[in-house]
């Protein structure tokens, strides 16, 4: 009986299966990074074209600054608040006509609120030596205005910011002494106050009907005016001032105003004030206006100094002040 020969075994097609998947995954890789290619070559020609290329500056071309917003202009403070009817003036003066027929009266002018208007400051330092400027502390032009001032032989006050009745409907300005301050706060106030304004001989008060009315705190302010060897001008907008009982007990050298020359803006009205200005000169000795940056104070007061050369001598504040006897 003839031998069956033995059949060939089946080899197995797992590895055959294996094989083919691992060439599909690789075709699909290779698929999907073709496509992200694609994209990216794409985004980059919309790029191109859609988005302006930014040109280099070239050296001879200034590059173009971002410009910065301007800071408002500092907001100038009421000039001030004048006492709803004059306050009599002191029976007997201050001081004595002088015996010598032919010795000229006293006058000083002061324009309070300097600081804010380089213009204004520039035409009155122009008109005569003897007028003294009295600027606010903290204003944006103190130093500049002070400089030219003392180059020009002008006086230089600070006007001294103080609370009045009307605070804080009414607002006296950065660097206000106020009646709700402790002894330190207030003495704190007025160092940096007069440490603002170089070359002060003296201080008035801008305002101040309610604190020139404090002893206690009147008092602590002359004290440090005493220990700065300063003088003090009341510019009388109350007639409860304590000012000059508070100069005497310290004694320091002391005026106070006779006359507003401007709180009219009419031309006319200056004028009758500096008339009344030089008559109170002539029958007192001497005589303290004050006046403020108005343009038709300088006018008048241009067309007037032949007038008040030829009838009083103009002096800084700081030669008509005394100790109050």
């Amino acid at each position: 009986m003839a031998k069956r020969k033995p059949t060939a075994k089946k080899k197995p097609r797992r590895k055959s299966r294996k094989n083919k998947l691992f060439k599909s995954s690789i075709a699909k890789a290779f698929a999907g990074l073709a496509i992200l290619i694609v994209l990216v070559a794409a985004a980059g020609l919309l790029a191109h074209f859609l988005i302006p290329a930014e040109k280099p500056s070239r050296p001879d071309q200034p590059v173009k600054s971002v410009p910065q917003a301007k800071k408002p202009p500092a907001k100038i403070p009421p000039y001030e608040i004048y006492p709803p009817k004059e306050i009599p003036l002191e029976k007997p003066p201050l001081t004595k006509p002088p015996k010598d027929a032919k010795q000229m009266p006293l006058v000083a002018i002061i324009i309070d609120d300097m600081g804010y208007d380089k213009k204004i400051a520039r035409q009155l330092s122009r008109l005569n030596g003897g007028i003294t400027f009295s600027i606010l502390p903290h204003s944006p032009f103190q130093e500049s205005i002070a400089r030219l001032a003392h180059k020009n032989g002008l006086g230089t006050m600070l006007h001294l910011p103080m609370e009045p009745f009307e605070y804080p409907h009414i607002d006296p300005g950065p660097g206000t002494l106020l009646t709700t301050m402790s002894p330190d706060e207030l003495i704190r106030q007025l160092e940096k106050n007069l440490g603002s304004v170089p070359n002060i001989k003296g201080v008035n008060n801008h305002m101040g009907s309610k604190m020139t009315a404090e002893s206690s705190q009147m008092y602590q302010i002359f004290s440090v005016l005493k220990k700065r060897n300063l003088f003090f001008i009341d510019s009388r907008t109350s007639d409860k001032s304590l000012c000059k009982p508070s100069a005497r007990l310290f004694q320091i050298p002391f005026a106070q105003r006779d006359v507003f020359l401007d709180h009219s803006q009419d031309p006319d009205f200056i004028r009758k004030q500096i008339k009344e200005l030089i008559r109170i000169a002539q029958h007192n000795g001497q005589a303290v206006g004050i006046g403020h940056p108005h343009p038709i104070t300088y006018e008048i007061l241009r067309e007037m100094m032949p007038e008040l050369e030829n009838k009083v001598k103009l002096v800084p504040a700081s030669e008509i002040v005394h100790p109050v006897s």
